[in-house]
């Protein structure tokens, strides 16, 4: 009886493993690997201007299963903020949870309501701004989209251009303004574009970005990422 009482404890304790080794034994090299060289030949096909190839490359990069893995473990796993919680209440999710996620990550919905706090602006003591944070499954979503965008983009960003891009830091633009300003005088100008994604209108501006086929621009604001890329 005591034999049987163990085992049937342990398999209590190992009830849900499968999914954990599944999600631990994932070939994250090979993950990599197969979205860079998806996101490889969207950089290409943007640089010859190829809009054709681009679209269809990025729907395939949003359906491709390693894709959907990789943003989920970008998000849960790697992000600084993984464990902040969004309006479901979700700090973490367990191996379990990541691969069911992984599983149902689709972009066929809306996304879930943000949950918004005031935070202080910076070099203010009184002012304060707000922050939307979406839920892990949204930030999944946003992820997914950004894989796919981001190559495209990148192909057409200026190259003096440092703001949020992969691969470069503040430290960049510091080393490029002083290698610009060493030998003679330069003007610089400081501006702060935040309040002008804050403002009406914004939906307007979405529409100038070239999205793929049937996909609603208007239905990206702010911190959400909604709509559909059938």
């Amino acid at each position: 009886m005591k034999g049987k009482g163990v085992s049937q404890r342990q398999r209590a304790k190992t009830q849900g493993s499968p999914l954990k080794v599944a999600w631990q034994g994932i070939p994250w090299k090979k993950v990599h690997r197969h979205v860079f060289r998806l996101q490889k030949r969207i950089y290409r096909a943007t640089q010859h201007g190829d809009v054709r190839t681009v679209h269809k490359l990025q729907k395939l990069l949003v359906k491709s299963w390693y894709a959907r893995l990789l943003a989920v473990r970008r998000i849960t796993q790697d992000n600084r903020g993984k464990s902040t919680a969004g309006i479901d209440g979700a700090k973490s999710l367990t191996p379990p949870q990541r691969w069911r996620l992984a599983n149902e990550l689709r972009l066929d919905g809306k996304a879930s309501a943000l949950r918004r706090i005031w935070i202080p602006k910076r070099g203010s003591v009184t002012d304060k701004r707000p922050l939307g944070i979406p839920t892990q499954a949204d930030r999944a979503r946003q992820t997914l989209v950004r894989q796919a965008l981001e190559p495209e983009w990148e192909a057409k960003l200026s190259s003096h251009t440092y703001g949020f891009r992969p691969g470069r830091s503040c430290h960049d633009a510091i080393g490029a303004i002083f290698t610009t300003i060493r030998y003679r005088p330069q003007f610089a100008l400081k501006i702060d574009i935040a309040k002008c994604f804050g403002a009406p209108g914004q939906a307007r501006r979405f529409q100038r970005v070239p999205f793929p086929p049937r996909q609603e621009a208007s239905h990206l604001t702010g911190n959400r990422v909604l709509g559909s890329w059938r």
